[in-house]
């Protein structure tokens, strides 16, 4: 059974229950409330019908996306080592100076997201973006899960299939011991100590970083949840404000962030700059983090690097992406063909500054590639989201309609280790429009080997 065959069977148990559903995603709704799925204060958006993938599908996708995930990890380190190559991305060269520092450990890409637009008929995808700075909603899952398991569909569900959330907390602080006990080589403490690093008023979830605190004291860290800017650098060692040295940094911070407050942060950047703190992640990370490497993946120097499969990968899943300036906007006919474009700014979060041509009109569509092209913009072919069925019972008059779907896989030491699932009324899947998270699990029927 494909997953959209699942949603049809899983749609069909809610229009011939229907008051049971509606009930039970009332509790399911109470739930949230109370909940830690929180962003900014503010309880995380969710639809009823969780998002199921069948097991080989997630082996598909595991297997896959260790391809991806190599890919990255050698244009990072070209990136890294070639002096021509690093100016195909145009960072500045005080980040460039960050960013060619090896972080003292094998995985250049030690935990990502990668979002796809992945079609549930037949499975095939093309990359949205690569999270690899600041990855962050494992929380938001972990508590649309428990929902999950609060409601009617859930009850029916388990009653023919197998239903498996994904477990993204113990599992990452495992890797972090492992990336510490090699960074620390000969001299790791036995009691190391960890810290989660945010500007915290900009962190997705101070709950989730609690959770992820809980996960490392289980492995054997002493772990603290640290506001960036409070961090103590004596020369020898990043410390606390309390004055308690860490051995390893668990970095939310995004580096755009930090770069805009680089002074409030300078503390943690001279610690990662002389080689006194292991820096999970490292700032080489934003060679795949920045949207300019969807075009560099495209190029020719590029392909030089990469074997016959990982270019024929590239080829079929990174769609055609181009800086957003003139001789590009005429040789692609952007102004005529708007229905056919994103463009989106080179580094940002969020969705931020990214604007789809089917949202405007001819006209709005021109001034609005005239005034971007003078900004750091990229242009993108357009990947039309799959549409699935999912109903929101906070409606007044709930009924079954159609979200556009994108999938992230959360990579933890270039392995998959679980799916993320979010909706949108719009093709743009973000906060700002109408963004829906909803849980996720992979499904067995019942008495399949």
């Amino acid at each position: 059974m494909k997953t959209n065959e699942f949603t049809k069977y899983y749609k069909s148990l809610i229009e011939n229950d229907w008051d049971l559903h509606k009930e039970s995603a009332e509790e399911a709704l109470e739930y949230m409330d109370r909940s830690t799925a929180k962003y900014r204060g503010e309880t995380i958006s969710t639809l009823y019908m969780a998002k199921a993938f069948p097991a080989e599908v997630v082996d598909k996708l595991a297997k896959e996306s260790e391809i991806m995930h190599r890919i990255l990890c050698k244009t990072t380190k070209e990136y890294m080592e070639n002096a021509e190559y690093r100016k195909l991305f145009g960072f500045s060269e005080q980040l460039e100076q960050l960013m060619i520092k090896h972080p003292g450990y094998s995985n250049l890409i030690p935990m990502a997201r990668l979002d796809i637009f992945l079609n549930e008929e037949d499975y095939s995808y093309k990359f949205c973006e690569f999270n690899t700075d600041g990855t962050s909603a494992m929380n938001e899952d972990r508590e649309c899960n428990i929902a999950f398991r609060k409601t009617r569909g859930y009850s029916q569900l388990a009653e023919e299939f197998e239903l498996e959330p994904f477990e993204l907390f113990d599992s990452w602080a495992v890797q972090m011991k492992k990336i510490y006990d090699e960074w620390s080589g000969g001299n790791k403490k036995e009691k190391p100590t960890v810290a989660v690093v945010d500007f915290l008023e900009k962190g997705s979830s101070i709950y989730e970083f609690e959770r992820f605190k809980k996960s490392f004291e289980n492995v054997g860290f002493t772990a603290y949840v640290c506001e960036i800017r409070d961090l103590v650098y004596n020369g020898e060692a990043l410390c606390t404000k309390e004055r308690k040295p860490i051995d390893i940094v668990y970095r939310r911070a995004v580096t755009s962030d930090i770069f805009e407050h680089i002074n409030e942060a300078g503390a943690f950047v001279h610690a990662v700059r002389d080689g006194k703190v292991c820096s999970v992640g490292n700032f080489c990370t934003q060679a795949a983090h920045d949207k300019t490497i969807f075009y560099v993946l495209h190029d020719s120097r590029t392909k030089e690097i990469l074997t016959e499969e990982e270019n024929a990968y590239v080829k079929e899943h990174i769609p055609f992406t181009a800086e957003l300036n003139k001789e590009q906007i005429e040789k692609n006919d952007v102004l005529n063909n708007k229905d056919h474009w994103f463009i989106k700014p080179k580094n940002n979060y969020g969705a931020y500054g990214v604007y789809a041509g089917i949202h405007f009109t001819k006209w709005k569509w021109k001034r609005l590639i005239k005034k971007c092209r003078k900004k750091d913009y990229i242009l993108q072919e357009f990947i039309m989201p799959y549409r699935s069925y999912n109903i929101d019972f906070k409606c007044e008059k709930p009924e079954f309609r159609k979200y556009t779907n994108m999938t992230g896989m959360y990579m933890y030491g270039g392995k998959m280790a679980g799916i993320y699932s979010r909706t949108s009324s719009s093709e743009i899947i973000s906060g700002g429009y109408g963004e829906n998270v909803i849980p996720t699990v992979t499904f067995i029927p019942k008495g399949n080997e």
